[in-house]
């Protein structure tokens, strides 16, 4: 009947490991289908800060993707985490904490090209002009948290500095802050808080962007600390909330703030202070912090019409709009939301035009809630749409369609146009910031930092040597036989229940349950987290290794078949699994997702070629395109492995015959034969990776299984030393007789 029992129980362990395999290789093929969709709308890429994910450090445990805000940035893509969209990272940075073995860190995109964004020291101070600092917005950062950050950064800086500065005439200041959003409000309490003589001046209303915001819009996605008011612990708030907790913050702390005030130019004189000249008169200050927004003035579409009074910019209240036909202009998120707002409203018929056939720089959410509305007609997507002119009751566009391009009417009350905004980077070059790429610091790349085996191993080889060392000083207790232990002078001490042996259990007992508080880190529900996980990981491998080598000395180097020893046998088989499992389990997965990014790079570099070759050969390139990526994608995913077998064999079959049809059609085309060659070349290429990276998904499927051995032997061996605990207590000799 046991028998029978243990059959069961194994034939349901098998079952329930086959389906969580399928399940983990629908997933697989899922995300990396994702993937290419944001290679084909291009939003791979990130705008400005994005996670770079060290293949040789990632053990795949999914930390990073649970902690980001934003959904679809990381995705856990043959065991490890792989950038997927990452056009939608803001630079919350929850990621990089989230990491317990410091595989990820948050990089600036390629900035050798971006004349929009200004050059910055690491105290945020114009490199072109000492004593001038942005902060917020108009540095490139749209989080709410990183504007705040910034101001306090800014004004502890200022204080710093004033500190240590000689005395100044009198109405000289010492900060002007400019603009009074998040990052100047925060500038402001700090400067307070610093006892600075400071002012803020501001052009419209406190609040800065976010006051620009449509009505009740969510802002935020963390909490944030802002001085002299406190934490604001809520992930989310909607503007006017937010608006109002900074207004009573100004008025309760009586915040010098001058509205209206419109800045003009910034100059710094020979004695380094600086002059702000305003519409109302100039100010004059040791430092200046310009917190600008970063829209500046709106992108025009300059077309006829645009000049009439229906054409807005920004969206405040959709409620002001009902029964009218409105059409929305623009393919981000602003964009978006402001054609679902309105679609919402009773009587009003939406229209969004976009240029593009496909969105590429939305947030998942926001994605989600246009499908939804697609789907019940509350608006129409004009894609490949482009404004031709704007009449008095009526829209003409241009709509594409393949080749051909054609003119479309619509009936029209008002337009908005949501096209993005110039950075006010005129002004700022006048007031002494540079955008000039050439003076921007290169941003060093992130070098692979290796697996951090070699790390432990050093480690691991210390404390032996430690432990070596002891034995060998007391190789006349440990040389001796069991039986002949009992009259050696160190036995009374030695021993497990001796004056050293007991304390050594006890120490190897402690390490033990430290090294198990790392599952307690890493839960995310337990509220308040003490230090970084990459330390606590590093705790887990020291400290594991540390209890077994104590366990080792508490047993005088000689484990028997007693419950003791059984603990001490599980908690080396315990030890194993972790140092092998974290290299293996670092290694194979990386081989897999450096054949997915080496077959990316061979379809891109595909991709280029067909282009050149369409231009001359009609459409034989994305004949070759379509060609290459059917036979990449038929190697991977083929279920058992008799099947991977088969398919093996059959995929050369498939590329012999392929190969032979895209070269007598090139041929035919007119290719020269260096082409020709270069072609054959590349879908080898493409068809080798394809079938890599299927060859090592499955060695990784063996190694996947580690994770979860590992965590069955810790239970085991927590159980058995439990019941040693329990047994030594109740019946060893701790009263000192040999």
């Amino acid at each position: 009947m046991i028998g029978w029992g243990i059959l069961v129980a194994v034939i349901t362990a098998l079952a329930l490991a086959v389906f969580a395999r399928r399940r983990e290789l629908v997933s697989t093929r899922e995300r990396l289908a994702e993937r290419r969709t944001a290679l084909e709308r291009g939003t791979h890429k990130a705008r400005l800060l994005y996670p770079q994910v060290d293949l040789t450090q990632c053990i795949g445990c999914g930390l990073c993707v649970a902690a980001c805000p934003e959904e679809g940035v990381l995705e856990i893509v043959h065991g490890q985490a792989l950038v997927v969209h990452g056009a939608r990272c803001v630079g919350h940075g929850r990621c990089a904490p989230a990491c317990p073995v410091g595989a990820i860190a948050l990089t600036f995109a390629d900035l050798n090209e971006r004349r929009d964004l200004p050059v910055l020291s690491d105290k945020l101070e114009s490199t072109a002009t000492p004593g001038l600092f942005l902060a917020g917005e108009v540095t490139g950062f749209s989080l709410v948290r990183t504007a705040v950050a910034h101001g306090v950064a800014v004004a502890d800086e200022a204080a710093r500095r004033t500190l240590r500065s000689e005395s100044v005439p009198d109405g000289v200041r010492d900060l002007i802050v400019v603009g009074a959003g998040p990052a100047g409000l925060a500038c402001a309490l700090q400067a307070k808080v610093r006892e600075l003589d400071y002012v803020v001046l501001e052009q419209d209303e406190l609040g800065g962007t976010v006051a620009k915001y449509p009505r009740r819009k969510l802002v935020m996605t963390q909490p944030v600390t802002l001085p002299l008011v406190g934490v604001l612990d809520r992930e989310s708030y909607t503007k006017e909330e937010l608006i109002e907790t900074w207004r009573a913050a100004a008025h309760g702390q009586k915040l010098p703030i001058h509205t209206g005030v419109v800045l003009e130019s910034v100059s710094r004189a020979a004695d380094g202070l600086f002059t702000v000249r305003t519409n109302q008169g100039e100010w004059r200050a040791r430092f200046v912090c310009l917190a600008l927004g970063r829209r500046g003035t709106p992108n025009k579409l300059g077309v006829p019409g645009e000049e009439r009074t229906k054409v807005l910019y920004s969206l405040l209240d959709a409620q002001s709009y009902q029964g009218r036909k409105i059409l929305v202009v623009g393919g981000g998120d602003s964009a978006v939301e402001a054609a679902l707002g309105l679609a919402e409203q009773p009587g009003n018929e939406v229209a969004l035009s976009y240029r593009r056939e496909h969105f590429s720089r939305l947030k998942p959410r926001n994605e989600a809630r246009l499908n939804e509305a697609l789907q019940r007609g509350q608006l129409a997507a004009l894609m490949a749409t482009e404004v031709q002119r704007i009449d008095e009751g009526e829209v003409v566009l241009r709509a594409k369609e393949g080749g051909a391009a054609r003119e479309l009417v619509l009936p029209n009350d008002e337009v908005f146009v949501f096209a993005g905004g110039a950075p006010p980077v005129t002004l700022l070059e006048k007031c002494g910031v540079s955008f000039d790429p050439a003076q921007r610091a290169a941003t060093p790349p992130l070098a692979e930092s290796g697996p951090g085996f070699a790390r432990a191993l050093a480690v691991a080889l210390l404390l032996a040597l430690g432990v070596l060392v002891w034995t060998l000083a007391l190789h006349d207790y440990y040389g001796l036989p069991l039986v002949a232990r009992i009259d050696s002078r160190w036995h009374a001490a030695l021993r497990p229940t001796g004056a050293v042996g007991l304390p050594l259990g006890i120490l190897a007992t402690l390490l033990i349950s430290f090294n198990l508080a790392y599952l307690m880190r890493r839960a995310e529900w337990l509220g308040p987290r003490w230090g970084s996980l990459q330390r606590w990981m590093t705790s887990h491998i020291v400290t594991g290794i540390l209890a077994l080598l104590a366990a080792l000395l508490h047993s005088a180097l000689a484990p028997r078949s007693t419950v003791g020893g059984h603990a001490l046998a599980a908690l080396a088989v315990l030890v194993a699994t972790g140092a092998i499992g974290r290299y293996f389990y670092a290694f194979v997965p990386r081989a897999a997702n450096g054949r997915e990014l080496a077959l990316e790079e061979l379809h891109a570099q595909l991709a280029a070629l067909s282009a050149e070759w369409d231009r001359g050969h009609r459409d034989f390139g994305e004949r070759v395109r379509a060609a290459v990526a059917e036979l990449t994608a038929s190697g991977p995913w083929m279920g058992s492995f008799p099947r991977r077998l088969i398919s093996l064999l059959a995929s050369q079959g498939r590329l012999r015959q392929t190969l032979e049809r895209l070269l007598r059609d090139g041929r035919e085309a007119g290719l020269a034969a260096d082409q020709l060659e270069q072609l054959a070349k590349l879908a080898r290429r493409a068809h080798r990776a394809g079938l890599m990276a299927a060859h090592f998904e499955d060695l990784r499927a063996l190694m996947a299984s580690w994770r979860y051995f590992h965590r069955w032997v810790a239970l085991f061996m927590v159980a058995i030393l439990v019941a040693h605990i329990v047994i030594a207590l109740r019946y060893a000799d701790f009263g000192g007789s040999p």
